[in-house]
């Protein structure tokens, strides 16, 4: 399994060396470089459950990794990088069926699925997702602004016009960063903190308006704190002030996992107490 590992490795060197690069380069995929080391991790704490599964190799596992060259090559002539980047995962799954067989990919499930996160979302996809959150952002700033705080504010789009400048709500201020960094992240927590498989669900599903609505709050600050300031709705004061706030959305899920938690529990107890 190493040998052809390592031979799957080496034949999409190039599309993994251009992700790597990514993940340096690119704010959106920073969390890059800790999906395959957790992913791994999870991996190693299992290898005592595979290591009593005896292989018994599905040999359709071929077709998929025939699959993953074919789709590899065709979105090498389109210039697709997400079509090359996921066929390195599509052949993945196809040697360890080819080789392990089925009860080895059941096994490795999870962190098979976490791997996914490593791989920037299309293009088409990104901006589709993007513009309608950056308006969204942009309307619960202008609603605070004017409705909580007494300032006054103009919006025309995704542009916040303030007394002291103007603010232009911009794809990287979407909140599209924190929710895929969030997402990962809460899942991960789910599975070292919580073993119910249906909290995963939750969380994972918690991530959507939590993300939204920290991003709205961070559009709502930096319009506040231009307003004191204007130098600092930019450069190093907004870089943390996204920081600031992507730790402020962790603490609410892992508040909003403490009080799901609490229900559930209450309920059990319930449920006892009825039926005893």
């Amino acid at each position: 399994m190493g040998w052809f590992a390592a031979l799957l490795a080496l034949a999409y060197f190039p599309i993994l060396r251009h992700l790597v690069e990514q993940w340096a380069t690119d704010e959106d995929m920073g969390h890059g470089f800790f999906v395959p080391a957790v992913a791994g991790f999870i991996a190693w704490q299992r290898r005592e459950q595979l290591a009593r599964i005896v292989p018994k190799p599905a040999w359709w596992g071929a077709l998929l990794i025939g699959w993953s060259i074919l789709q590899s090559w065709i979105g090498s002539l389109g210039a697709e990088l997400f079509l090359q980047r996921s066929a390195f995962l599509i052949g993945l799954v196809g040697l360890l069926l080819l080789v392990g067989g089925v009860e080895i990919v059941k096994e490795l499930a999870f962190p098979l699925a976490l791997l996914i996160f490593m791989i920037p979302i299309p293009t088409v996809v990104y901006t589709q997702i993007t513009f309608p959150l950056q308006l969204f952002a942009s309307k619960v700033a202008e609603q605070a602004l004017v409705s909580v705080f007494n300032v006054p504010v103009i919006r025309d789009g995704n542009v916040l016009e303030l007394s002291s400048q103007k603010l232009n709500v911009v794809e990287a201020c979407s909140g599209i960063r924190s929710l895929i960094s969030l997402t990962f992240l809460s899942l991960v927590y789910a599975y070292f903190f919580d073993r119910k498989v249906w909290m995963r669900w939750a969380l994972l599903l918690s991530t959507i308006p939590v993300a939204i609505l920290a991003n709205a709050g961070r559009v709502t600050v930096t319009g506040l704190l231009s307003e004191a300031n204007p130098s600092l709705a930019g450069g190093l004061p907004h870089q943390v002030e996204g920081w600031i706030i992507f730790m402020i959305a962790l603490a609410m899920l892992f508040l909003l996992h403490l009080a799901i938690n609490r229900v559930y529990k209450w309920r059990m107890a319930l449920k006892a107490a009825k039926s005893a």
